[in-house]
């Protein structure tokens, strides 16, 4: 019962992983706009979630080297490739920035999370239905 109740709420706690991570990545790309030589950074969302999935919820990048090691949880902490945003316009700086599109993907990606969180939502409502009948 607890493992198909896993199953259910694993997808949605990896994505929501993922896009939390993203939106961090984002955050840090718009703080940085002003700091010459700064790099945007970004993740493919979907080869990222694709990976996290086959990799049993989002254990990329923690091997576990000892029997003494704790053994990470379903849907933990992920660690998807980092990627450099190519620039549309270089800058004389040689930061890569560029606000408009970062305010897009930031915008974007919380409009994902409220997507992620609203079908959460949904499923644990109909679990609650379901249980008391």
């Amino acid at each position: 019962m607890i493992s198909r109740l896993d199953e259910l709420l694993s997808f949605h706690q990896t994505a929501l992983n993922l896009r939390t991570h993203r939106q961090q990545i984002l955050a840090s790309n718009i703080a940085n706009a002003d700091v010459p030589q700064f790099k945007a950074r970004d993740i493919d969302f979907s080869r990222a979630l694709q990976s996290a999935l086959s990799q049993g919820g989002g254990r990329a990048g923690l091997a576990v080297t000892s029997p003494r090691h704790l053994r990470p949880a379903a849907g933990g902490t992920t660690n998807p490739d980092l990627l450099y945003r190519v620039p549309h316009q270089d800058s004389l700086d040689g930061n890569t920035v560029d606000m408009d599109v970062e305010r897009a993907q930031f915008a974007d990606n919380a409009i994902h999370v409220e997507a992620n969180l609203v079908f959460l939502n949904g499923q644990i409502k109909g679990m609650l239905a379901a249980i008391q009948g």
